[in-house]
C-alpha cells in the first residue's frame, strides 16, 4: 500500500486486483460507468451505511436514499463532509462533477443538481463502487456484509 497526501491510503494495483471483480476494478479504477438497473444496489431498501469497495470508508447512509428513476443508487447527501470528494469531469463532451472516495481516491459516480430538497443534489453512485453494511438490529451499528 502507498501513502498518499493528506494521510490518504491508497491500494497498489496488484492489492485492487486481488480485492476486486474485474468489474468493480473498472468501474472504481477507469471510470466505467454500470449500466442502469443492474446494480445490486440501486433498488435496495435496507438501512444501513454504504462503504467504498476499495478501503471500506463509510460513504452514503441507508437514510439519505431515494429513488432518483436513473437505475444507480442515488443520494442526497455523503456520510460525513469527508467521505467523498467532488471533481471536475470534461470525458465524453460533457462537464459534470465525478464523485471519489476522499480516502482512496476510488471512482464512485457523479453529482448532480437535480435531487430533492433540503440538499437539491444528486449523488448518482455505481452499486460496482459500494459494499453495503446493514444495520444491526440490536445495537444500531453497521457492520460488513459477507461477500
Amino acid at each position: 500500500m502507498e501513502a498518499m497526501n493528506n494521510g490518504r491510503k491508497k491500494l497498489d494495483k496488484d492489492e485492487l486486483l486481488e480485492l476486486l471483480t474485474p468489474e468493480q476494478y473498472a468501474v472504481t479504477q477507469m471510470r466505467v460507468t454500470e449500466p442502469p438497473f443492474t446494480g445490486k444496489y440501486w433498488n435496495n431498501h435496507q438501512e444501513g451505511t454504504y462503504r467504498c469497495v476499495c478501503c471500506g470508508e463509510p460513504l452514503f447512509e441507508s437514510d439519505t436514499k431515494f429513488d432518483s428513476g436513473s437505475g444507480w443508487p442515488s443520494f442526497t447527501t455523503p456520510a460525513n463532509d469527508g467521505s467523498v470528494e467532488e471533481l471536475t469531469d470534461d470525458t465524453h463532451g460533457m462537464k459534470r462533477t465525478e464523485v471519489v472516495c476522499r480516502k482512496c481516491q476510488a471512482h464512485l459516480g457523479h453529482v448532480f443538481n437535480d435531487g430533492p430538497q433540503p440538499s437539491g443534489l444528486r449523488y448518482c453512485i455505481n452499486s460496482l463502487a459500494l459494499d453495503f453494511c446493514p444495520q444491526s438490529s440490536s445495537d444500531g451499528d453497521s457492520s460488513p456484509s459477507a461477500a
